[in-house]
């Protein structure tokens, strides 16, 4: 597989229109998007763009404080937002009903999304949340024939290896939140223990408290079948993938023996884990068989440190964990397990680039950018409005004005309103900003867009990048002229007769950088030797502050 693009979105919020929505408000107030407003125009969209996946996230059913549109309302004490997380899951077999036009047929609503998405040659992927469900899980109607968790649970005792639950005979729930104003609190009895490996009865307001902790057993239990069961039925309708959340707290030889069994069945699909601990990561790829991981520990942490370093200078010096040599660094600690990455500069947990909590501009993108992005073969990661510059300022709700896109609240993004009328007209092809003004962007906008959509269509379709090697430039450069190691980094990617040279600079200031490539790059990589490409020649490069450069060499 040649460099995967992903593309994530919450059709939640994807295809909401609502042009004034309310804070707080409720799914009458706001309104939902639906799986029909990802129409075959907005897949053409995302394979023009260059992605190869969209991971359609918010899919399966989660508690929610709504009761319109084929919902039926958890209680709204331990229901975090009027929306809920779409990790609160309270049923693995379902999708969630306001997603459909017709509630009643919301599976096969969902199916045809499939089947569009496929037509456009696009992959699916969806959640899988191995850890935690919601509170009230089981409350629906079981889909016919398939398990349901805790049903033959013994409830007498904490543990036993048996249950798909922890519990806390003989003590009642008491949740951090209080109930509604003449609401009668939610019981549970007994108390189950809290998602976050919380094992109290009395789960803290930081805690995972709309959740519950699934329990694996000290060896091979019905559990272990159950969440088989779970993947075949998504894979057998044909799901590509699934990211799977915090794997860190479920057992690895749990997921080993579950990515095994199902691709026996469904052997081309993928499983994405959200990792953290760099130590495991290892492990997780050569032992327990995923295909990627998320690299946020790795190299986001370190271009974040570094984007933020510059836009915040305050003339202090440059210490080691906030240099650009952090990301040499971060590639030699991954060495061989560089391809199994997943890259990204946005997803839902992490603040958007251009929020007042990270780069500040969407301008600034362009560096780390073109870093994650053009480093390696590693899979690179789109968050829906990322392109157009979305700064996730907006204060919803349950989720304050706090550089995130919410994931809690009904809500309506008006730069994603914005880029879906530039789909409906067809216009992001021009590729040229004044139309795409015209058209509905803001000039900001239109600026961000075509840079980045040209970023990402390259990096999707350049030979070097999506299956080339890779050489960083930078320890050969240390005392070039203009090159500043804290600030500056320059790589080559390569493949076959075809060279790049990669530059970035995250300084507030233009970089003139005199970059010469060594004799070991040339006969590493193959790169021919002719009268105006040879080794110890220097090479002028001009980046702009926070940008980046490509320059074809060969």
């Amino acid at each position: 597989m040649n460099k995967p693009i992903i593309y994530q979105m919450l059709p939640r919020l994807w295809g909401n229109d609502k042009s004034r929505p309310k804070k707080n408000g409720t799914l009458a107030d706001n309104g939902t998007g639906k799986f029909s407003d990802i129409d075959k125009e907005t897949l053409d969209y995302l394979k023009w763009l260059g992605c190869s996946h969209v991971w359609y996230t918010g899919i399966l059913r989660h508690s929610t404080q709504a009761s319109e549109e084929g919902c039926i309302p958890s209680h709204p004490q331990f229901v975090k937002g009027k929306a809920g997380s779409p990790y609160a899951i309270c049923d693995y077999y379902d999708v969630n009903p306001y997603l459909a036009d017709n509630p009643q047929k919301r599976i096969e609503e969902f199916e045809a999304l499939i089947g569009r998405s496929h037509e456009a040659g696009l992959k699916v992927i969806m959640d899988y949340v191995p850890n935690h469900v919601s509170r009230d899980y089981g409350k629906v109607s079981p889909v016919e024939g398939h398990p349901v968790l805790g049903a033959d649970d013994d409830k007498t005792v904490h543990w036993k290896s048996e249950n798909d639950f922890f519990y806390y005979p003989g003590q009642a729930l008491s949740l951090p939140t209080p109930a509604p104003k003449g609401m009668k609190p939610y019981e549970e009895i007994p108390a189950m223990a809290t998602g976050n490996n919380c094992y109290s009865p009395a789960p803290g307001i930081n805690d995972w408290y709309e959740t519950v902790k699934i329990n694996y057993g000290d060896s091979h239990t019905g559990t272990w079948d159950k969440m088989l069961d779970i993947l075949l039925y998504w894979a057998g309708k044909g799901v590509d993938g699934f990211r799977c959340d915090m794997v860190e707290l479920v057992p690895p030889e749990f997921m080993k023996w579950l990515i095994a069994e199902v691709k026996k069945n469904y052997p081309d699909v993928i499983f994405i884990a959200e990792v953290y601990k760099k130590e495991l990561y290892g492990e997780y790829v050569r032992e327990v068989g995923f295909d990627f991981l998320y690299d946020k520990s790795g190299l986001y942490d370190t271009l974040r440190t570094v984007v933020e370093k510059n836009v915040d200078d305050n003339g202090m010096p440059v210490e080691l964990w906030q240099s650009a040599t952090g990301i040499t660094r971060n590639w030699q600690f991954l060495s061989d397990l560089q391809p199994y990455m997943l890259n990204f500069l946005e997803n839902h947990d992490e603040h958007r680039f251009a929020s007042d909590f990270f780069g500040k501009d969407a301008s600034r993108t362009f560096a780390p950018l073109f870093v994650s992005l053009y480093l390696n073969t590693a899979p690179f990661m789109i968050y829906f409005g990322e392109e157009v510059g979305e700064r996730g300022m907006d204060e919803e709700g349950f989720s304050g004005r706090d550089g995130r896109t919410t994931i809690f609240d009904w809500w309506s993004i008006s730069s994603i309103r914005r880029l879906r009328r530039l789909i409906e007209t067809g216009e992001y092809r021009s590729l040229d900003p004044k139309k795409l003004v015209k058209a509905g962007l803001r000039k900001e906008g239109a600026e961000v867009f075509c840079r980045f959509a040209e970023a990402v269509r390259l990096a999707a379709s350049d030979e070097a990048v999506r299956k080339g090697t890779t050489y960083d430039l930078c320890y050969c450069n240390m005392s070039s002229d203009g090159f500043d190691k804290n600030r500056h980094f320059v790589f080559l990617r390569d493949h076959e007769e075809h060279t790049l040279l990669i530059a970035a600079n995250f300084s507030g200031q233009e970089a003139r950088m005199k970059i010469t490539i060594p004799d070991h790059a040339f006969e590493w990589m193959g790169i021919p030797v002719t009268e105006s490409m040879h080794p110890g020649k220097t090479i002028e490069v001009n980046v702009p502050p926070f940008d980046g450069k490509i320059i074809t060499l060969v």
